[in-house]
């Protein structure tokens, strides 16, 4: 149930540990690591487990009809937050999901250029590895992007990559960009790397996989990326799995088919005439029989979010946080932050960790091990030839949880820097 507090705008909750009573964690845990999988407030898991009850009161009414002017309206608010019309906006699974949507419905010529970067996102990686696997006149480009850096290098040198690219007339390019990426937890200008697309001639490809509910004033009317994927059950509170996949009007046509291909495919050779909505819509309205819940709990998130603060106040409190436990987390490692100055920090934090051992995957196992071991989770990777450990700052968290996380780590790096010397 939604507390007295939750209900009335005018009494909203603190942000911190006074928020813990509005998620189900077990008492003793301490979650860091809200940007890999996300966290379902109780209220939007009430609202989860009312609808899945009247599902099942009448599956065939709900899923036949019920669902359906309920989806439209979670699209038209999502396209409000983001700065789109409703009807280039829909609903998918996970962003994984969406950026697979794309890369399978474009038509791929020889000479056709995929460009990627360091930080693209392993599944992302995979992806465009199987597009140029199953279609090996496309040439991939990876645009060398390492942290720490600069906001200046950064445009500076996707634009370098750019003109750098050896191009067959008639030719594209397809750019795929983080707008906040995985690891290392940046946000990264991808506003300004949109427009180095445009003016180069480049298909953007925006992997906003920890956008939305995180970034404000994102403006996709303004931005105008060519494509836009954004999670929902990361930073938004909504149930797992959702996301939205954003295709301007214009690049519409390029979308054949979702994925999978759904009943109300229609085929080029004999399109269907004046469709309300858009077959691009109407496609993406029914994949196949799934759970439809995450897909309409994003009304629930949306709401709870508006009764807490809002998008402002609560990404207020997690930037700072993420600061100033990250610079905490930092002085009790006797380390560093990735951003030192900021320009890259959202409600991620990066801090170096004191290992000397190498890159292996035994090291990694080690430390997610005694995390999990000592009940508390952040997510450590190796990038620029060194250990980090990456921090989500959520309204649950204070600065004494980076302060646990730290005591954790110190240990943990003890182990390990005594068995690799």
């Amino acid at each position: 149930m939604v507390s007295d507090e939750v209900k009335n705008a005018e009494e909203r909750p603190t942000f911190g540990h006074p928020m813990l009573k509005h998620f189900t964690f077990e008492p003793s845990y301490i979650n860091l690591n809200n940007g890999s999988y996300g966290s379902l407030p109780l209220p939007v898991l009430a609202t989860c487990e009312k609808m899945t009850r009247e599902i099942e009161a009448n599956p065939d009414r709900f899923m036949r009809s019920t669902y359906i002017p309920i989806l439209r309206d979670v699209r038209a608010r999502i396209a409000a937050l983001v700065g789109a019309d409703t009807d280039e906006c829909v609903i998918v699974p996970n962003a994984t999901h969406g950026i697979n949507t794309v890369l399978r419905n474009l038509d791929w010529n020889e000479g056709d250029i995929i460009v990627k970067s360091d930080v693209t996102y392993d599944a992302i990686s995979r992806t465009v590895q199987y597009t140029t696997d199953v279609n090996p006149h496309i040439i991939q480009s990876r645009f060398p992007l390492v942290f720490p850096t600069a906001r200046s290098i950064v445009i500076d040198g996707f634009r370098t990559h750019l003109k750098s690219l050896s191009r067959k007339s008639g030719c594209k390019v397809v750019a795929i960009i983080d707008s906040i990426a995985s690891v290392p937890g940046v946000l990264i200008p991808w506003k300004e790397l949109v427009k180095i697309c445009k003016e180069e001639g480049v298909v953007s490809l925006i992997d906003g996989a920890h956008s939305i509910g995180q970034e404000v004033d994102i403006d996709l009317k303004d931005a105008d990326p060519d494509f836009w994927i954004s999670n929902c059950h990361k930073w938004l509170y909504a149930k797992r799995g959702c996301a939205v996949l954003y295709v301007p009007k214009r690049n519409q046509h390029l979308i054949k088919s979702s994925l999978p291909t759904s009943s109300n495919y229609a085929s080029r050779a004999d399109p269907p005439e004046s469709p309300e909505p858009p077959n691009f819509i109407q496609q993406f309205l029914w994949t196949g029989t799934i759970d439809l819940v995450p897909f309409l709990s994003v009304h629930a998130a949306l709401n709870f979010r508006q009764r807490i603060g809002g998008e402002y106040k609560i990404n207020e409190y997690c930037h700072n946080l993420a600061l100033i436990g990250g610079r905490r987390l930092a002085g009790i490692l006797g380390t560093r932050l990735l951003d030192e100055n900021g320009e890259f920090t959202a409600n991620m934090v990066d801090v170096e960790l004191p290992l000397t051992a190498k890159d292996t995957h035994g090291v990694l196992s080690q430390i997610k091990d005694y995390l999990e071991e000592k009940n508390v989770s952040a997510r450590p990777y190796h990038h620029n030839g060194k250990w980090w450990i990456r921090c989500s700052a959520q309204i649950y968290n204070e600065v004494s949880d980076f302060e646990k996380l730290g005591e954790v780590l110190l240990q943990v790096v003890e182990i390990i820097n005594q068995i690799s010397d």
